[in-house]
């Protein structure tokens, strides 16, 4: 997935955060100030769900889910007939639709205490019945609704591997019919040039052994020249058709695309900047880092999360991919032939390039002139 600088919140998301927002609002004219403290508390941690789909927030989000509950459930206790169960109810629905099994569990068994809690302090316990439905069902209607979305991202990576079938086979043939017309070029018009230059040339050699005028030796050599530079147009013809220039986000991407169907991680390219075309050797070395460093992920830490951003700077383009294990790896004991490769690369072009463990797994960074 290529995807670009964190996006504005749409309306569906402001939408999905007003069912967080609005019942906090609705408890304030009764609040006293614990409550003010947990309705600021709800409020502030909500905020990450405006950015539920964006890759940076994915590590945030779970936690504040979980702690937007735990503070919406206080809120209900200390101000049982306020609205604050729709903010913990609706937390709760959105942490079972996108976030893993244990925020789930803890999202669950918070509300369930929350009602138990308030079921045995007012004495209500025919109220808590129906209320703990309510949760089943919320429950029941996220895990649907998860379901369905995952068959959506199967459908649609099935069309991406469909089209990218589809794309790779029409430039297959594209390649094979650039490669006949180059065979072609270079066995017809090529060998014919080559042929007509050195004619030319035993011609003007021997207009010049039987003392013939400047002006036809001058017709000859100008023939001659044209030859040459007829056979120089059609080589470089040839070597054009021979190439098949594809940018670096596309490669990069494919390159990840490959990552995703084989492990089923994660793997997104962020691209900042506006992308150019750059030379060979920097596409090259770009290419040649991200597929090292997806080696040694797959090797290191098979299923690992990947992030690749690629930032195009004013007369320079870096490269950082981070593989995330969720714990910080250990050093390597010294750098494997891999890694050395891509030093020496990068220094050629006269770049700098850094490897190493991060907070939550391996990250390479490198920065080279374009």
């Amino acid at each position: 997935m290529i995807i670009g600088r964190p996006r504005f919140p749409q309306a569906q998301d402001w939408v999905r955060w007003g069912f967080i927002a609005v019942p906090m609002f609705a408890a304030m004219p009764r609040a006293n100030t614990l409550s003010w403290i947990l309705i600021g508390i709800t409020l502030a941690l909500s905020l990450p769900l405006l950015w539920i789909y964006d890759v940076g927030s994915r590590r945030l989000l779970p936690v504040a889910c979980v702690a937007v509950i735990g503070a919406a459930a206080a809120l209900w206790a200390v101000v049982p007939n306020s609205f604050a169960s729709v903010t913990m109810f609706a937390t709760t629905f959105f942490v079972v639709i996108r976030q893993p099994a244990v925020p789930i569990v803890l999202a669950v068994v918070i509300d369930l205490a929350a009602i138990t809690f308030w079921a045995a302090y007012h004495d209500a316990w025919d109220g808590a019945v129906p209320t703990y439905a309510i949760v089943a069902v919320i429950v029941l209607l996220g895990l649907n609704r998860r379901t369905r979305l995952a068959r959506i991202e199967q459908t649609e990576l099935a069309l991406a591997r469909a089209q990218t079938a589809s794309e790779e086979h029409a430039r297959a043939a594209a390649l094979a019919e650039r490669a006949r017309i180059a065979r072609e070029l270079h066995d017809v018009l090529a060998h014919s040039l080559a042929g007509l230059s050195l004619n030319l040339q035993g011609a003007r050699l021997m207009l010049v052994r039987d003392g013939a005028s400047p002006d036809a030796l001058a017709q000859i050599e100008r023939a001659q020249k044209l030859a040459s530079e007829g056979l120089a147009e059609a080589r470089k013809a040839v070597a054009a058709l021979r190439e098949d220039a594809v940018p670096v986000e596309r490669t990069i991407a494919d390159l990840l695309a490959a990552y995703r169907l084989d492990s089923g991680a994660r793997a997104d390219l962020t691209i900042e900047g506006e992308p150019r075309e750059l030379a060979a050797a920097v596409g090259t070395a770009l290419v040649r880092a991200v597929q090292e460093a997806l080696a040694n992920t797959r090797k290191h830490a098979a299923q690992a999360a990947v992030d690749v951003t690629l930032d195009y700077g004013a007369g320079t383009v870096a490269l950082t991919v981070a593989d995330r294990q969720g714990r910080r790896p250990p050093d390597a004991p010294a750098a494997g032939y891999g890694l050395r490769g891509m030093s020496e690369r990068v220094a050629l072009l006269d770049g700098r390039f850094e490897s190493g463990p991060g907070e939550d797994g391996w990250r390479i960074h490198l920065t080279v002139p374009a």
